[in-house]
Formats: C-alpha cells, structure tokens, sequence
C-alpha cells in the first residue's frame, strides 16, 4: 500500500508532466549515492516540485524562504520534503546547521544562490550564503539549470504545455585557505558559482553572467575526470587564477 509520501509525489509528478513537457533525461547525470549540494538558477515555483518528484528515490531538501510556510499548500508541500525555511536579512544559524546535518546524512541539500525568484528566467547576482555551506561541509557542488518554465503563463492561457529544460553540469568543489574568509572573497567564489550556471544556459539567460571572459576559477575545483563546465561554451581554460578565454 502506498504511503500518503508516495501518493503526494506521484500526483505532483503526474501534474508537472501534464502541464509541462519536462526534458529530464539529463537527471541520469545525478549521482545516486553519496551527498552534494545541488546548485540551481531561481525561476519560479515551478523548479521544486518538477526535481523533488523526478529525482526521487534520491532524497533532495531545499532552502526556501520563511513566508513559503505562510501560504498552507506550500507549507504542506514543503513539510513533506522536509525544506528549510530561511529567515531572510540576518544569519539564520538554524537553517544552517539543519542544512549541514541534510548533508552530513548523506543526502542532497538544493541552494539556488540567487536567492530570489527571477520570473524571467535571466540569471540575477548570486549571493554568498552558499559559501559557508560550501567550505564548511567540503560537499561538491552540482551545477543544474532550468529554462523554458518562465513562459508557463503564456502557455498555460493557450493551453499549451510548457518546455521545461534542465541540464545537468560537472561537478566541482570550492577550495580555500586555512583561516577567515573575507566578503570579498565569498562574493567572487559566488561570482564563480554563477559562472559555472551560466555556462550551462542558452546566451539568453545569462543575465548578469553574460560575459563568460570575466569567469574565474580562482577557488573552484574540479575532480578528473570533471572539467569546467565553462568549456562547453567553446571557451578555453587558462588556468586558476587568469580565469577563461571565451
């Protein structure tokens, strides 16, 4: 007999399938053992639902924020996934230490270092939060992106179902010094973060990461037989610290 769990996945499953056209053959590339920390674009409420229930039986805990919980079919949903809620504008240790021990478990922690929705899809400037969670835990990250699901109210008014893209990258880990790292510093490795994002995205929906000759990898680590994921573009890797040649 099916758990309320199973039933509730299977429906959310079924509904993004019927409403959406998603293009998941790329999820094969998600390791099914071991935890990571899988790091997406941010485009609307769509993403959570559409990975949570084609990624299963792997289980993926997400942040989100606080007011999620305030609408009640989102909190139920969110429950059900075990979410984080993040309380936005201060250093919510909580969520922190609840994000570490997803990963401790062996499980996957989903962070979209935007940190906000774009509703157009365009990457926006990442923030910095995930660094912590990066050099704390020493868990890869996982790069993947979604495209496509920003025209679901266009398509949805003419009754059309909706491309849902998601590509998958290489895997990579953030290495730093021993000792305090600076804002500077957090920022530039979430500047690199975001790079790897945009390199996986059609030109389009780059937004601020337009420009890939301004990638780095100064912090950035990336395990043979993965390579930078920069290198799909066509561009070429000159090394740590001189960043890319696109």
């Amino acid at each position: 007999m099916l758990s309320s769990k199973q039933v509730v996945t299977s429906a959310v499953r079924g509904i993004t399938r019927t409403l959406c056209h998603v293009h998941d053959a790329e999820l094969t590339k998600v390791p099914q053992t071991g935890p990571f920390i899988l790091t997406t674009n941010h485009v609307n409420f769509l993403e959570v639902p559409v990975l949570y229930s084609h990624l299963q039986p792997r289980r993926i805990t997400t942040l989100a924020k606080a007011e999620t919980w305030n609408n009640p079919l989102m909190g139920y949903l969110f429950n059900m996934a075990q979410g984080i809620p993040v309380h936005r504008g201060e250093f919510d240790i909580t969520a922190v230490r609840k994000a570490l021990a997803v990963l401790q478990g062996g499980d996957i922690l989903g962070i979209a270092p935007e940190g906000t929705r774009s509703n157009h899809g365009r990457l926006q400037r990442g923030k910095p939060g995930i660094v912590l969670l990066a050099t704390k835990t020493k868990a890869p990250l996982l790069p993947l992106v979604f495209y496509g699901g920003e025209q679901y109210r266009r398509r949805w008014t003419h009754l059309r179902r909706t491309d849902f893209h998601i590509v998958v990258g290489q895997p990579f880990s953030v290495r730093t010094d021993p000792g305090p790292v600076s804002a500077e510093t957090r920022q530039q490795i979430a500047d690199e973060i975001m790079y790897q994002l945009a390199a996986l995205l059609p030109p389009e929906y780059r937004g601020v990461y337009a420009d890939l000759s301004q990638a780095t990898e100064c912090y950035l680590h990336f395990e043979p037989p993965a390579t930078s994921n920069l290198l799909r573009t066509g561009g070429v890797r000159t090394g740590p610290s001189t960043g890319i040649a696109a």
